[in-house]
């Protein structure tokens, strides 16, 4: 029996399903509102179902139905998306979408031009980005949501591989007129009756915390931020240090003002920075050429990264 429906068709059932509107699907698709509409009704035409719920408040509510059959299509496009993958194996070609994380503190910094110039030498291949923190890459790899993410060495489990890139020491960024302003390095124990303001993300928050534990005292934390572009217009408006290991390309903050980068010195663990798997995986062609593209990036200077001082 022929199908009188598409995988096309089929996204759109998904994405409604995930947005509960068919205005927020046609944007994350960039496909007009009407085109959804009627696939949504030739499928449930098809299938002889209703599949949503139309609720004037509420948006649409996938069915019991519908989402029986939502969870079932994403297997169909997940298989569908292979058949390129397949392809691409048997003929060698660098084809087909990798999903990419990157741990958020330095995102922004690296990522954008990594994957430009990956789409740039591999036309046929593309680059779904997302930005999260260490804990959300440990669970997005185990539920496949990624192929491969960038972030540090930080509490790696056993169940993921890590591929390092660059070892990156700590540095404390001060705002410009800091106490500690204008020296070569910085000991820890010169840091305890100053305020700090701590990036507070999962894994990272404790890395720095480390420092103050192995000196025997706890840091004057005054301020909390859980992003990193707000840590350093807080630092540059004199609410205290931060600490850091991917540092901007400039000494501006956000809000333009001066912040100064010194190296904390000392018995401190610096980070590597590089990219993580799920270690069971077996990479495709496109994934190992994504893996070689970094690695040749940070050997050749030409990743934000390995243009760090210490770097």
């Amino acid at each position: 029996m022929p199908f009188r429906y598409t995988l096309r068709q089929l996204e759109y059932l998904v994405e409604v399903g995930k947005t509960g509107s068919i205005a927020a699907a046609s944007d994350m698709l960039n496909v007009s509102s009407p085109t959804i509409s009627a696939a949504i009704s030739q499928l449930e035409d098809e299938f002889g179902l209703p599949l949503f719920t139309r609720e004037h408040a509420k948006g649409l509510t996938l069915t019991k139905a519908g989402a029986r059959l939502a969870e079932q299509t994403q297997i169909v496009l997940s298989e569908a998306e292979y058949l390129a993958v397949l392809a691409g194996e048997i003929s060698g070609k660098i084809q087909g979408t990798l999903t990419v994380g990157c741990l958020v503190t330095f995102a922004q910094i690296v990522l954008p031009g990594l994957r430009r110039e990956f789409e740039q030498l591999y036309p046929t291949a593309r680059i779904e980005q997302k930005e999260l923190n260490q804990a959300e890459i440990f669970s997005h790899l185990r539920r496949a949501e990624l192929d491969i993410a960038l972030t540090y060495d930080l509490d790696i489990p056993s169940d993921l591989k890590f591929y390092p890139l660059r070892e990156l020491q700590p540095y404390v960024v001060l705002y410009e007129g800091h106490p500690l302003a204008g020296r070569q390095e910085i000991q820890v124990e010169e840091l305890r009756e100053h305020p700090m303001v701590l990036l507070d993300l999962p894994y990272s928050s404790e890395y720095f915390m480390s420092f103050f534990n192995d000196a025997g005292f706890r840091p004057n934390v005054s301020e909390r931020t859980r992003d990193m572009s707000v840590m350093r217009s807080l630092v540059a408006n004199g609410y205290g240090f931060s600490i850091a290991n991917v540092l901007p390309p400039n000494n501006l903050s956000p809000d333009g003002k001066m912040l100064e980068f010194v190296r904390l010195s000392g018995p401190v663990r610096s980070m590597q920075i590089g990219l993580l798997s799920i270690k069971s995986g077996n990479p495709t062609n496109t994934l190992k050429a994504f893996i070689d593209h970094c690695k040749k990036m940070v050997e050749e200077n030409r990743l934000s990264i390995a243009n760090l001082p210490g770097g």
